[in-house]
């Protein structure tokens, strides 16, 4: 049986207009509606016209937001020789060779929020697919994390870099700040993000690109986005 919405859930959906709004609109209405007495992550949720079966329509690609996320991310490079050295000195958080990737596949070991390697640890990392991949977390050479330029993956990752994929229903979800932030750092968070996942637009992919998008925090309602001229810079 579906929950019942609680009142404060009920009393912040009443403040939002049955139209779709402009993300300059959006942005300070989430602020303004958010009921919970921490700082909530505010999300940008985007479906598509995209069908993620068909390998020529999955859309994907990371992005810097310019104001970060609110939260330092905990970076673990699994490197060899002089690379490890590397990341210790561009601040990662945990670094190492083959103890670290035994450590993960023998204790299940998840105490980080981004993994980096580089491509000649590639192998030994295969044996990690299955605990890494369902958590987005296996290091990719098409989202910077298979690199020899450690240092820049590393300090990339603390700036605030965000990696977005289309799910199997063709809907993107990312987060772009908190609701703490001002206005306007989030109204430029967001704005970079829906950059990057218009210009991501596949080439097979036919009609309209953007079908709906909403702005939410953790726990509030989805503000509906107008994504007319989302669509309009893609045709």
């Amino acid at each position: 049986m579906a929950r019942k919405p609680g009142k404060k859930y009920t009393a912040a959906i009443d403040q939002i207009e049955k139209r779709p709004y402009t993300l300059e609109e959006a942005i300070p209405l989430v602020q303004k509606i958010k009921f919970t007495k921490f700082d909530e992550t505010v999300e940008v949720h985007m479906r598509l016209g995209v069908d993620p079966k068909h390998a020529d329509q999955m859309v994907r690609g990371t992005v810097v937001l310019p104001n970060g996320l609110g939260k330092t991310k905990r970076v673990l490079v699994i490197a060899s020789g002089d690379k490890i050295r590397e990341a210790e000195q561009a601040g990662a958080d945990f670094f190492g060779g083959e103890e670290l990737v035994s450590k993960i596949q023998q204790e299940g070991w998840l105490d980080y929020d981004a993994v980096i390697a580089t491509p000649d640890m590639m192998r030994s990392m295969s044996k990690l697919g299955k605990i890494l991949g369902p958590r987005g977390l296996m290091p990719n050479p098409k989202t910077g994390t298979v690199t020899q330029d450690v240092t820049k993956a590393v300090e990339e990752v603390k700036a605030g870099k965000v990696e977005f994929r289309v799910d199997k229903t063709g809907v993107i979800h990312a987060p772009v700040g908190k609701v703490s932030f001002g206005g306007e750092k989030l109204l430029e968070n967001a704005s970079t993000l829906i950059q990057a996942v218009l210009k991501a637009k596949p080439a097979a992919a036919k009609g309209k690109y953007v079908k709906s998008a909403t702005v939410c925090s953790t726990m509030g309602p989805g503000v509906a986005l107008d994504v007319t001229s989302f669509n309009a810079r893609t045709a």
